[in-house]
């Protein structure tokens, strides 16, 4: 990223932009100075026991290293794990839930989907509400939007006063067809707040106001659940940040890889669940745009998982459903599979004598065996070291230093029990880890119908670039890309993201030319929301409004997502929007029905107001071999080999050298295996390819 510049008025003082990314093991840092264009990135060890105070190191560091004057940051997108961390960890809020009497059992029955249907042993997680605190309430609206019972009040103070008996922070209120009429949801929530105006208080329609009331009530759950924590630490870090004279107004990364402000997020909290491993996609779709790759495969490397993603035109891909722990989102966010594969990752052997990885990890604390923190259990970290692709430099910035003799220790006493040698046992710890990562990309690809044989490999995080290249040989792929500073693309998507608010309206309606007035409507309705919306963001400019809906075949359960042109509704143009309906139905499933009735369900809207414009000035190549810094063994998979080491701060666009090879940098180790080219481009990306 080194020379990087943004375009604008130049400015006398200095103007620091930081896009800051919070993992499970690193906080990563990437601070661009916008008049010289110069970058500073770093990685700080996160403080589990303290959220937020590594951040605070972080920017002493940086003023420390690299003159960076906290007092001149005009921007600072932030982007956490504290929201699915809280989940994951089922340390939320106690909630208790409001919703119709006769469907309590709603959050409970869900979907009555298994999470892994040919497991005798599997079964459905626990709901974040036990069935003692959902109280149901004799009202009911009806379907189109008119009232059959009012809520009876009574009931509502009975629950209210057995919700706060039983220890409840917050209340959800939930009802059915909320959707069409939200006025029960709020009549019930006024009254709430008059009997116990210390509960905090969120009603589905507010939180996500779709079709589908399990949905709905999971959504609005996910988020009353962090809501405490989330606007505690957001609370915390905008004291932190006034403390060390910072003026910029602190943005929040998004689910859908936009950003908000700090004072939406504390009450929009589900809306960032997946701000990290998003921020990490938007900041690779930028790197993949300004080199030119149009198709790319993401693959995020922390500490404690593999993230995958695609990206598609230079765009990241969009979806809802994505899990966050055991359960799914239900708003938009950028489409990211996850695996319990990372650095941090603990290989272990079984009662059977089987060798396995993950998903228990050492995260930061003690951290692999390696650091020298207090870690005994092997992880794939320690594997990379025994099998000598790690650990020829200091990792982190300078922060940590490998000990190979503790890798070598951990990884042993697994050889021991496994009866092979330490480097075989090593090897076949990063096998696993490659096969897992294989089986999960394979389910991604499938999904969305594509052939991965047509893309680039993008690998990035702290341990993307060491298990990268091994995992894009796997699967056919002939092309890598890894970034100058892979470690904090996370960190750099906050810095490029765009304001970004999405919105939906249920209208379930046939597709004819009579129902477009309705959906014309819509559109409108959620294109003025979305623009209030971007004017409290502080967001002046012209707005980019996006338009879809969603659709289906009569009788089908399920819809699928169709981008509509806004000069189709305006001509009342039905049938370019049933065309598009059919396109996207037969790229999906291979099958397409056109003379089948098709329904409208959701209008949906995103609103963006574009980031800050910068770009990377490209540097002319110049063809010449790279001259290793050393020469070291490596133990390849059969064999040790003797393999050149790369210092990444010599290579210069133009350097060529052959696999197998070890490239080292600040912020990650770059394992290149046998049989590659590697060559550094224009914009200081490492590209490789493979053998035919």
């Amino acid at each position: 990223m080194d020379g990087a510049v943004a375009t604008g008025e130049t400015r006398s003082k200095a103007d620091w932009k930081v896009g800051v990314d919070i993992g499970g093991t690193f906080i990563d840092f990437c601070a661009l100075e916008a008049n010289s264009g110069r970058i500073a990135s770093l990685k700080v060890l996160t403080t589990p026991e303290d959220p937020g105070a590594e951040l605070m190191t972080g920017l002493t560091l940086l003023a420390e290293r690299e003159g960076f004057d906290p007092t001149h940051m005009t921007r600072f997108v932030h982007g956490t794990t504290v929201g699915i961390n809280t989940i994951i960890q089922r340390k939320g809020a106690p909630l208790a839930l409001l919703t119709n009497a006769g469907f309590e059992d709603v959050i409970e029955l869900a979907r009555l989907r298994m999470p892994d249907m040919y497991s005798l042993f599997c079964s459905r997680p626990e709901p974040l509400i036990s069935r003692d605190m959902v109280f149901g309430i004799p009202a009911r609206m009806r379907a189109d939007g008119g009232e059959s019972r009012a809520p009876d009040m009574a009931a509502v103070e009975g629950a209210v006063a057995a919700a706060k008996a039983n220890g409840a922070q917050g209340i959800i209120v939930s009802f059915l067809h909320a959707w069409r009429n939200a006025a029960q949801e709020a009549s019930v929530k006024a009254a709430i707040a008059r009997l116990a105006p210390e509960l905090f208080v969120f009603t589905s329609a507010e939180v996500w106001p779709v079709i589908r009331e399990y949905e709905r009530s999971s959504t609005a759950i996910l988020n009353g659940y962090v809501h405490p924590r989330v606007s505690g630490y957001l609370t915390a870090l905008e004291e932190r940040l006034k403390s060390r004279g910072v003026p910029a107004r602190p943005m929040l990364t998004k689910s859908n890889g936009g950003l908000m402000n700090a004072a939406e997020g504390k009450r929009a909290c589900v809306n960032m669940l997946l701000s990290g491993t998003a921020s990490g996609v938007i900041g690779a779709s930028w790197l993949a745009r300004q080199a030119g790759e149009d198709r790319i495969l993401t693959l995020d490397i922390g500490g404690t998982s593999a993230d995958f993603a695609l990206i598609i035109g230079g765009e990241a891909q969009f979806g809802t459903g994505e899990l966050i722990g055991e359960f799914p989102l239900h708003i938009p966010s950028v489409s990211v599979s996850s695996i319990g594969v990372g650095g941090g990752s603990i290989a272990s052997v079984d009662a059977q004598g089987v060798l396995r990885v993950g998903p228990e990890s050492a995260g930061s604390s003690p951290g692999p065996a390696c650091y020298g923190r207090g870690g005994e259990q092997a992880t794939v970290t320690d594997a990379m070291v025994v099998c000598g692709w790690l650990g020829h430099s200091e990792m982190a910035y300078g922060q940590l230093k490998v000990d190979t003799g503790l890798a070598q220790r951990a990884v042993g006493e697994l050889a021991a029990r496994l009866g092979r040698p330490v480097e075989q046992t090593a090897q076949a710890i990063l096998d696993i880890a490659v096969s897992e990562m294989f089986v999960e990309v394979e389910k991604l690809a499938s999904r969305a119908g594509v052939d991965l044989r047509d893309f680039t490999l993008m690998p990035f995080g702290g341990g993307g670039p060491m298990l990268g290249a091994f995992l894009a040989r796997e699967l056919g792929m002939k092309r890598v890309m890894a970034p100058r500073r892979p470690g904090v693309v996370s960190a750099l998507g906050g810095l490029v993201a765009d304001l970004r608010g999405d919105f939906i309206r249920t209208i379930f309606s046939p597709l004819s030319a009579t129902s477009l007035p309705a959906i014309r409507e819509a559109f409108e309705a959620l294109a003025q929301e979305g623009r209030d919306w971007l004017a409290m963001q502080g967001h002046d400019a012209p707005a980019e409004l996006n338009l879809s809906c969603d659709m289906r075949y009569l009788g089908q359960s399920y819809e699928i997502e169709v981008v509509l042109l806004p000069e189709w509704l305006v001509r009342g143009d039905a049938e370019a929007i049933e065309q598009a309906f059919h396109r996207t139905h037969e790229q999906l499933y291979d099958f397409h029905d056109p003379e089948g009735a098709i329904e409208l369900v959701n209008v949906r809207l995103s609103a963006i107001g574009a980031g800050p414009a910068l770009c990377f000035p490209e540097i002319d190549e110049i063809d010449a071999p790279a001259s290793p810094a050393r020469r070291l063994p490596v133990y390849t998979g059969l064999s040790v080999e003797i393999v050149d080491l790369h210092d990444r701060q010599t290579l210069v666009p133009g350097s060529v050298f052959q696999g197998p090879a070890v490239v080292v940098q600040e912020d990650t180790t770059f394992a290149i295996p046998t049989g590659t080219r590697a060559r550094v481009d224009r914009h200081l990306n490492l590209l490789l390819t493979f053998a035919e």
